[in-house]
């Protein structure tokens, strides 16, 4: 699927009509799995964390100023999307649904006032 013959996708559900639609077309619906699909974001996700690894927290904070390591890690999150919007698709679940409620679920567990400044647990714990 080259650029040019592409209009891209502007909400999410937009995303997983066309990553649906780019399975049914080579017939690999039948490899995308639950199970599969998140083996395979597990495995994308270690490739995003192998791009950064070894930085400093001040050179990951800048990634994206190398155009190279730049270029791997915007490649590396579009690889997370893909499989993260192809197993929520599957699964039948609302991407931006679920993240609100886990918010919801989130903040009323650690009340800002409560956990302002502190590390003890981080978001979607």
């Amino acid at each position: 699927m080259d650029r040019d013959n592409m209009s891209g996708p502007k909400t999410v559900a937009e995303l997983a009509e066309q990553l649906r639609s780019f399975a049914e077309d080579r017939d690999w619906q039948q490899f995308h799995t639950p199970k599969n699909l998140a083996m395979a974001l597990a495995g994308e996700v270690g490739e995003l964390l192998a791009e950064l690894q070894w930085l400093t927290p001040q050179e990951a904070a800048h990634a994206m100023d190398d155009p190279e390591l730049g270029g791997r890690v915007r490649a590396e999150i579009g690889d997370v999307m893909i499989y993260l919007t192809r197993l929520a698709d599957v699964l039948g679940i609302d991407l931006v649904r679920a993240a609100e409620d886990k918010l919801v679920e989130v903040a009323r567990r650690y009340p800002a006032d409560q956990v302002r400044g502190s590390a003890a647990k981080a978001l979607g714990s």
